[in-house]
């Protein structure tokens, strides 16, 4: 390596140090509520595959199915469009590839699965109403708008570019929508809003404007066209759907009507129809007025059948061609199935009825409804897969939450409602009546009032009681005008404040009685009540002044003018912490703070590009603000000298509103025009308080007051309301004051999402006394000793409610007839099998298994288990109540397990292990009952485990590893719940629970602490990370390196090396020669590194490694230990020219050792890249070591060829199994690897939000070359990018930055 290299790196280590700090965003996305699918345009709902997409306003909402646990998850957001979307069509093609139209004349070509634009049309000559694929050709996109033409743009190869089609224009009616022909080329109808269909196909001549309903015909009357679909078997059927006129079979040869279909009730219309692919013949419609999906057969005019499925219409309707999947389930017995099953091929059962005979096919209907209501309907199951219920279709203008109870959220937007949601589940729970035009603002009322209330830009404001549904109160003070904000007092309940496009600020009390109206020059934006001070309020005026009223004096001029913005103003916000402080937001993209007592701004906040709207400071650290802006971000503020800590770039468009979680001071929830509420943790921006609660420190090192806080550089201090109320409950205590200290703290600082749960959980494993449970602790993951409990009383809530039966089958055929004669006459013989055997032959199981135990209880048992498997082979849950009666647990475990339903496997298993389920007694010949009953509750106890992890697997990779680690914790599983909560990166929260947990936790919590003690390393704050390591038993070693690392002059080290008892510099050197001359390379290495020369300790170390690795019998352990030691050496002594050829031996080493650390850890997705970055280093560097490239290929190859095999499903086919080469070298491996020592930390890192899709640029791994979903992170040249969870498992295996630089890599 040539010298410049290294004076470039020396140079850009030190000038980069100060920036090479702020890698990783500080926010953490930990929630979002999607949005709903507009209600205004028609083809806005389509699928394709295992795939579905709907359109909300702006953004496209991509869902996709998770094989392994067969349900549809968000897996992108597509927001590339600013005005709204009207159409969006999936190309026939290319499952990765759709079409979207928008308002502002634009259609965009996305592939989703590198989630990018790979074309874009500019200028349409008009709003695209329809678009779609052309059938007959891969690469074109149809458009039209109006009465058309038709374009069709190619968008590649040779003829690219925007054509017109030659016969489809000049209409006389405007364009509904136009479909394709799927098989015959180039054929293509429109439907008009005349109600009239134009035909059109090459070669034959072209048909405009025919099929109009008769009833219509000789009308200038608009019945516009609302669905249109080709019949897919054949060429020339289609079916129409007119708004008023209903549905119709058309001939689009003869031009004539086949089938005119009717409706149940005139009143019904329909606006959405779609084939079913599975069943010939048979599609299904979606009532415009209720939510009715009705089912239909083209051979009858009334439908088959009608689902009621939800109050609100259907908007849209589409079916996935292939449904989803089922895990194939063997019975024990296929060779004995006699029976069909209801969704087979055979001709069904005899006993059904005529409508049950078009027995409903196996498909998924993508429902729409008006209300903005996206769900999955399983039309066989007749259940819901998934249901989006009540999402926000528009911009989202303001969000609160309430102030008595934090897990509610409420939101305001563009579509006129305003939605309560619980935040834990992330649904929507209440929705005002709507129909008030745009709904600017909200305020929640103080206390426990349960009233919101709303600020329209039109029809003034109004109160609106949640519990009871309905609007108690409104206030036209400001008439036709606009309201853009409300704000309820809170020191004051009865005064509630408005501010108006007509230049007035109004504050009146909730009954209406005027108090004060304040006159501005121009329209006020925005107005804030004072915390401090009930009678002072600040408004935000067009003017471009702030102003501030006092209400004690009748005067209506302010008290005081603020002036110094350049464009309007918006909002306003008094400081929560520190009295006489306001901040303003500006669409000059500025954020001022005005000082009240001073008269004077004495900060200006710049970064943003674009108008400021939503504002919010942080009710715990005085100097944290945070503002969202129009240019996509939030950003937030240290307000002590304006630097920017942290941009935030995941919100799609303008962001709107921002709120602070009451009793969570470090969440925050943010609204956008892109119709999505995002929550938010800002807990790692104050990562050293966190960990000075851990470390025990003193309470002036967590808790201080304003003047403190607000001194230039001082670290984060909690100065709040929540902090201040746990201290004083702290003081109270006389025991446990640590545990209580750590539980308070640790949840006022995570997010929602199962903090609480766990501390639950926690509490039952220390024994706590049930009565002491929290009311809503039988809504989460609750201990496996009060599963049934909880259950079977909620189960005798239920009982009260009466159950409706089912009718039977009508009429049966003549073949029927005669078996049921025969049955009988069996009966009468006394021939109890035989009828029993008829009886299932004409589908009568239940009347087989009433008299079977007649003929034995054996016989009994076998009919039960034939008829469950029968039922497991139709997935219908009809077979839950066999299963138990035979006591065949493990059958039922499967059967739920297979369907992904893991809570109702658990719920079974924890039942029989209590012993509430066991088959009947089948007595042995010598009169002794069988069965070992020991031997049934160990296997159950297996069983529950096996169960349980599955569960907290299902959560951990839905990104929720708090609720993974509760799952094991339910099961008394202390350590796969702390390894949980370590591989999902909540590492102060595991240190919080290991510690209250205390033993059995300990080795995980050891672990966690030294994964914190390297992010101190990072930010700089040695003496928290001695702190820490020193909290661990035997922690010398971990000292060495914090000492070793520790970049200071030799008087600082060695205060630090007294504060870890460790000798002084000097006396290290001594130590350190003694012991090579002794031969003792681990102590000499240890000692050197320690003193003012540690590069002396480099070719000693590496020199004993590479002795090592020239061995046969090397293990991983036996080299790791001094390697890991090795790479703690000072970076700036590392980066010397004289260490070169040491610093790439060192590097070599460690991603070699890494490798295999990974493979023992199953890092499965880092295991490839350290093999490539380690044979890069070998051949780009000048060394000599006893690592050769091809063998470095050769155990790749054999890793991969072997761990596959043990991965591999069987759909993947086709496999080839590993050569006997493979298999020896991958044995070699594993005898050097050799075991984790903790079982739990096994498999890859997913942090929180890990599966959350961002708005933000997509960034393409630099070691993967894959795009990064979730979190990234940033290496050292501030370009390479990584996801958090690869940059987590790279460092714990290899501290070197992928990069080959040298530096060390700290994404904790």
């Amino acid at each position: 390596m040539d010298p410049e290299m290294d004076a470039g790196i020396l140079k850009w280590f030190t000038g980069n140090e100060a920036e090479v700090k702020v890698k990783m965003s500080q926010v953490k996305q930990v929630g979002l509520l999607a949005a709903g699918c507009q209600p205004w345009n028609k083809d806005v709902c389509v699928a394709s595959g295992d795939r579905f997409a709907y359109c909300a306003t702006l953004a496209i909402y991509v869902y996709q199915l998770d094989h392994r646990y067969n349900e549809f998850k968000l897996y992108a957001i597509m927001s590339e469009h600013k005005k709204t979307i009207t159409a969006i069509s999936w190309c026939p093609h290319n499952p990765d590839i759709f079409a979207s139209a928008s308002a502002d004349n634009l259609i965009i070509i996305w592939n989703v699965a590198e989630q990018k634009v790979i074309a874009r049309l500019d200028n349409t000559k008009g709003i695209p109403a329809s678009l779609s694929w052309c059938w007959n050709s891969g690469e074109a996109v149809a458009f039209v708008s109006h009465r058309g033409p038709l374009y069709i743009w190619t968008i590649s190869g040779a003829d690219c570019g925007v054509a017109v089609h030659k016969e489809a224009h000049s209409f006389l009616s405007d364009i509904c929508l136009f479909r394709w022909h799927p098989r015959k080329k180039g054929k293509v109808v429109f439907g008009h809003t005349d109600g009239s269909l134009s035909i059109f196909q090459p070669g034959t001549k072209s048909q405009k404007h025919v099929l109009r309903p008769e009833s219509l015909e000789g009308t200038d009357e608009e019945d516009p066209i609302t669905a249109l679909e080709w019949d897919p078997l054949s060429t020339d059927y289609l079916l129409v759907a007119n708004l008023h006129n209903g549905i119709r079979l058309v001939d689009s040869e003869s031009l004539s009507c086949i089938t005119t279909f009717s409706f149940p009730s005139a009143a019904a219309s329909v606006q959405c129809l779609a084939w079913v692919p599975s069943a010939p013949g048979m599609f299904i419609t979606g009532d415009s007025q209720v939510g009715v999906l009705r089912v239909w057969n083209v051979s009858r005019t009334t439908p088959i059948d009608n689902f009621k499925l939800k109050k609100t219409g259907f908007h849209a309707l589409h079916v996935l061609s292939s449904s989803p999947k089922k895990k194939c389930y063997s019975t024990h017995s296929p060779s004995k199935n006699h029976h069909t099953s209801s969704t087979s091929e055979a001709i069904p059962p005899p006993t059904l009825s005529q409508n049950q005979a078009f027995s409903l096919p196996p498909g998924h209907a993508v429902c729409c409804f008006m209300d903005g209501g996206v769900g999955l309907y399983d039309m066989g199951e007749k259940k819901w897969n998934f249901l989006r219920d009540l999402g926000h279709v528009e911009t989202i203008f303001d969000c609160k939450f309430k102030p008595d109870d934090p897990n509610l959220l409420a939101t305001a937007s563009f579509d006129g409602t305003i939605k309560v949601w619980d935040i834990n589940t992330l649904t929507a729970v209440y929705t005002s009546p709507g129909n008030e035009g745009v709904i600017y603002s909200l305020s929640w009322a103080p206390g426990d009032l349960n009233c919101i209330a709303g600020a329209t830009s039109r029809n003034g404001a109004f109160i609106w009681d949640v519990k009871k549904g309905k609007t108690v109160t409104r206030f036209n003070e400001h008439g036709k005008n606009g309201i853009f904000c409300i704000a309820w007092s809170h020191k004051d309940s009865k005064r509630i404040a408005t501010c108006s496009g007509d230049g007035f600020c109004i504050i009146r009390t909730i009954d209406g009685k005027l108090l004060h109206k304040y006159k501005h020059p121009a329209a006020v934006f925005g107005c804030d009540w004072s915390q401090n001070n009930k009678d002072m309020i600040a408004t935000g005026c067009e003017d471009k002044s702030v102003r501030v009223y006092y209400l004690a004096t009748s005067s209506d001029q302010p008290l005081k003018v603020f002036t110094g913005h350049t464009a309007k103003v918006f909002h306003v916000r008094w400081s929560p912490l520190r009295e006489g402080i306001l901040c303003s937001g500006s669409d000059d993209s500025t954020v001022r703070i005005w000082d009240y007592t001073q008269d004077a701004c004495i900060n200006i906040l710049s970064g943003h590009k674009a108008p400021v709207r939503g504002l919010m400071w942080n009710t715990e650290v005085p100097y944290l603000l945070i503002s969202g802006s129009w240019d996509y971000t939030i950003r937030v503020w240290d307000t002590r000298d304006g630097t920017c800590l942290d941009t935030v770039y995941d919100h799609g468009a303008d962001v709107y509103g921002l709120t602070c979680h009451p009793n969570r001071p470090f969440t925050m929830a943010s609204c956008s025009r892109d119709s999505t509420v995002r929550l938010w943790s800002l807990t790692p921006l104050i990562s050293p308080l966190q960990i000075n609660i851990l470390a025990e420190q003193q309470w002036e090192e967590i808790i201080g007051n304003t003047d403190r806080a607000m001194s230039p550089g001082a670290p984060p201090l909690l100065c709040g309301k929540v902090s201040r109320d746990i201290k004083q409950e702290l003081d109270k205590l006389t025991s446990n004051v640590r545990i209580k200290k750590l539980r308070w703290f640790s949840e006022c600082l995570s997010p929602p999402g199962g903090s609480k749960n766990l501390w639950d959980l926690v509490a039952v494993l220390k024994d706590q006394d049930d009565s002491l449970l929290p009311q809503n602790y039988c809504k989460g993951i609750m201990h496996i000793k009060h599963l049934v409990r909880f259950k079977t009383s909620k189960a005798q809530e239920l009982t009260t409610v009466k159950m409706s039966k089912f009718g039977g089958g009508i009429g049966a055929p003549t073949k029927e007839e005669r078996l049921k004669e025969a049955a009988g006459i069996h009966l009468r013989l006394g021939q109890i099998q035989r009828y029993c055997e008829l009886m299932v032959e004409l589908g009568e199981w239940d009347k087989a298994l009433s008299v079977a135990p007649g003929v034995s209880m054996k016989y009994w048992k076998k009919l039960m288990q034939r008829r469950a498997d029968q039922l497991i082979q139709e997935g219908n849950d009809e077979v839950i109540p066999y299963c138990i009666a035979t006591g065949d647990v493990k059958k039922l475990v499967s059967f739920f397990t297979s369907r992904g339903q893991l809570n109702e496997a658990l719920l079974v298993t924890q039942a029989a292990r209590e012993g509430n389920i066991q088959g009947p007694q089948i007595s042995a010949p010598n009169g002794a009952a069988c069965g070992d009953g020991n031997n049934k509750s160990e296997d159950y106890n297996d069983l529950l485990h096996r169960v349980s992890k599955e569960l907290a697997e299902w959560y951990f990779q839905d990104g929720r590893a708090v609720l993974a680690a509760c799952c094991h914790l339910a099961v008394n599983d202390i350590e796969l719940a702390m390894s949980n909560l370590v591989r999902g990166n909540e590492l102060e929260l595991a240190v919080c629970v290991g510690t209250v947990l205390g033993d059995s936790a300990m080795p995980v919590t050891n672990y966690v602490l030294e994964l914190l003690a390297r992010r101190c390393m990072s930010t700089t704050t040695w003496d928290l990370a001695a702190d820490l390591l020193t909290m661990i038993p035997d922690s010398e070693l971990l000292l060495v390196k914090l000492c070793a690392f520790y970049p200071g002059s030799t008087a600082e080290v060695d205060d630090l090396h007294e504060k870890c008892h460790l000798p002084t510099c000097e006396e290290c050197l001594q130590i350190a020669a003694t012991f090579q001359s002794e031969g003792e390379t681990f102590q000499a290495v240890k000692y050197y590194l320690l003193s003012s020369v540690p590069e002396k300790a480099l070719p000693i170390g590496l020199l004993y490694v590479k002795e090592q690795l020239s061995s046969s019998d090397w293990t991983l352990d036996s080299i790791h230990e001094i390697l890991d030691l090795l790479s703690y050496i000072r970076t700036d002594r590392l980066m010397q020219h004289k260490c070169s050829e040491f610093r790439n031996e060192l590097l070599i080493f460690c991603g070699y050792i890494a490798t295999l650390l990974a493979m023992r850890r199953h890092y499965n997705s880092i295991v490839p890249a350290l093999y490539e970055y380690t044979s890069q280093l070998l051949k780009r560097r000048e060394v000599t070591v006893p690592i050769r490239i091809e063998q470095l290929s050769a155990e790749l190859d054999g890793w991969r060829a072997c761990t596959q095999s043990a991965s591999k499903s069987l759909e993947d086919l086709p496999y080839t199994p590993p050569s006997e080469s493979q298999r020896e070298v991958y044995s070699i491996l594993l005898k050097r690897i050799k075991e984790e020592p903790i079982k739990g930390l096994i498999g890859p890192d997913y942090v929180t939000g890990s599966n959350l899709p961002s708005h933000s640029d997509v960034h393409t791994s630099c070691l993967t070359g894959l795009r990064i979903q979730g979190p990234v992170y940033f290496l050292e040249d501030g370009r390479s990018a990584i996801s958090l969870n690869d940059a987590l498992m790279w460092a714990k295996v290899n501290p070197f930055s992928p990069l080959g630089t040298g530096m060390r890599l700290n994404p904790f």
